[in-house]
């Protein structure tokens, strides 16, 4: 039964402009845009109960967005970028030994030289303050849920979800409806495959004439090691084993400071197999001799797991639409080789406030900035990304040992010549690209010891996820029917492994399949909204603050 008509009407509060998603680039645009105009009113809105709480990457950051936006930061003393990278590794796993890739074969634009390994939810903290200082509103707790249109069409603000809805989709007892949050402009940040981005690339045909955008699955988690196995500085990075050559991805480990390591996994998610669980992979990596030895005698501290754009140049959706654009991984910003993103999502989110800036001044509003999508390609976004393009896709089509050794050479012929005379196609998505379970064996996967390697519950548990119980499940599968035929049937429900967080089960009820789905353990990666062969889940957000709370992931 609908409830809408009896609602109460949602108060609503005007802005200049409204940014969802107080990630590097929501963040960044906030700061640019009170740069610009300090009159402009800005308004942050952030899923995560406190700033930072939902953010999750390696992460080496380069500085080059950051110097941009605040020149002074070094100044600071409270700022977060406290190791700079003094050594880079690249390895080569087999299933016994490692070999270690020379330096000066490496693309100059793989060098992490003067960059900084960090946490990145307390970059954004930090990033945070420097917003509200300057008169920015932020809401943590608060999810964007809708957008707002005008009879013309355009968008001209979000609705945050109603609060304290039932299982059963009806208000209880502790009832608040949400809030409009109405703006001349939105800017969309709500990193990968966010649920209003999905729906404006729909609804705008957005991504019409770009490539099919690709993902990985990374898996992070952070370690105090061993005074004597910690080297501050160092950045590793590998491929190969465990993964088989066919199956795209590879690892990190970075030496922060305080005897800090966060090590990561990622998976493309492009692989063939229903059988292959990317947790368990990342499990198995850490018990290679090239690295199992600096977590002997260490404590893990935090997990958390989050999709990555992959898609690259090719695959960037067209950013604006009418009353807005889609900033930092909205868009998919990410340099997949470098694995890095954050630099270009502040450099994103300041072009974006820019132009926006230049508009209101104009005395425009709600309609398109086509001045952003003109001009990315020809900023260092567009440069940084295009001279990568076909990185990807000579791995997705060449496997790892090939594929890899083609990408490092196209990196080249772009750093000599300044680009490489074609760009290559990724072909399927991601969720195309999964194939029947009868094409492939299972695989075994050794048990965790609970000292090196775990299971996922109690890694969850580090996650320091929560989502009440009595609300409507946030994972919607569209066809119960369809999941059963296919999903398990043909697929052998791959949704049990490819979920980080362990969200699926089938469970035998009453001598039936049933679908079971832990809705709370959910770490708002969104791979099961990405990797369903069939398309049937979708995610929504939850009630706002919900999910992980990442101390310093």
């Amino acid at each position: 039964m609908s409830t809408e008509m009896e609602l109460p009407e949602r108060e609503s509060m005007e802005f200049d402009v409204v940014i969802v998603g107080a990630g590097p680039a929501g963040l960044s645009a906030a700061i640019r845009l009170k740069q610009v105009n300090p009159d402009l009113t800005v308004v942050v809105l952030e899923k995560g109960a406190e700033v930072g709480a939902h953010i999750l990457s390696g992460a080496v950051v380069d500085p080059v967005g950051i110097d941009k936006l605040l020149p002074d930061w070094r100044e600071e003393t409270d700022h977060p970028f406290k190791t700079e990278v003094k050594d880079d590794q690249f390895l080569f796993l087999g299933p016994a030994g490692s070999i270690r890739l020379p330096n000066f074969l490496m693309p100059p634009l793989m060098s992490n030289h003067g960059n900084y390994i960090v946490s990145l939810g307390n970059v954004c903290r930090w990033l945070g303050a420097h917003a509200e200082a300057l008169g920015v509103e932020i809401y943590p707790g608060f999810a964007a849920t809708e957008v707002l249109y005008n009879d013309q069409g355009a968008v001209i603000g979000v609705a945050t979800g109603d609060m304290g809805i039932e299982k059963n989709g009806e208000p209880g007892p502790s009832y608040t409806r949400g809030m409009e949050l109405l703006g001349k402009y939105v800017l969309i940040g709500e990193g990968v495959r966010g649920s209003l981005a999905k729906q404006l690339i729909a609804k705008y045909q957005l991504s019409k004439d770009s490539d099919v955008q690709k993902f990985g699955i990374g898996i992070k988690e952070l370690w105090q090691v061993k005074p004597e196995h910690h080297r501050q500085g160092l950045v590793q990075h590998s491929f190969g084993w465990p993964l088989g050559m066919k199956t795209g991805g590879g690892s990190f480990l970075y030496h922060l400071e305080d005897n800090m390591v966060a090590v990561g996994f990622v998976v493309h998610l492009n692989y063939k197999n229903p059988y292959l669980y990317p947790f368990e992979e990342f499990q198995r990596f850490k018990t290679h001799p090239a690295i199992r030895d600096t977590f002997e005698g260490a404590k893990r501290l935090s997990y958390g797991a989050r999709a990555i754009t992959e898609g690259g140049y090719q695959s960037v959706p067209k950013v604006t639409f009418p009353g807005g654009a889609l900033i930092g991984c909205s868009a998919g910003l990410v340099n997949v080789p470098r694995i890095k993103g954050s630099h270009n999502a502040v450099l994103s989110g300041m072009l974006a406030a820019e132009k926006i800036a230049d508009a209101i001044a104009a005395g425009r509003a709600n309609d398109e900035a086509i001045e952003i999508e003109n001009e990315w390609r020809s900023t260092d976004i567009g440069k940084d990304l295009k001279r990568v393009r076909n990185v990807k896709p000579l791995w997705s089509k060449f496997g790892t040992a090939l594929g890899v050794a083609l990408g490092g050479l196209d990196m080249w012929i772009n750093q000599i010549f300044g680009t490489s005379p074609f760009t290559l196609k990724h072909g399927k998505t991601d969720a195309q690209s999964l194939e029947p379970a009868a094409k492939h064996q299972p695989i075994a996967y050794p048990k965790p010891d609970g000292v090196l390697t775990f299971d996922r519950l109690s890694s969850v548990f580090l996650s320091n996820t929560n989502h009440e119980e009595d609300q409507p499940v946030h994972l919607k599968v569209k066809d119960m029917d369809l999941q059963k035929r296919s999903e398990l049937g043909v697929y052998a429900g791959p949704s049990t492994r490819y979920c980080p967080a362990g969200v699926y089960e089938w469970v035998e009820k009453d001598g039936e399949e049933t679908f079971v789905i832990n809705a709370q353990n959910c770490v708002h990666c969104k791979t099961c909204d990405i990797k369903d062969p069939n398309q049937n889940i979708t995610w929504v957000p939850p009630q706002g603050g919900e999910g992980p709370v990442y101390p310093n992931m």
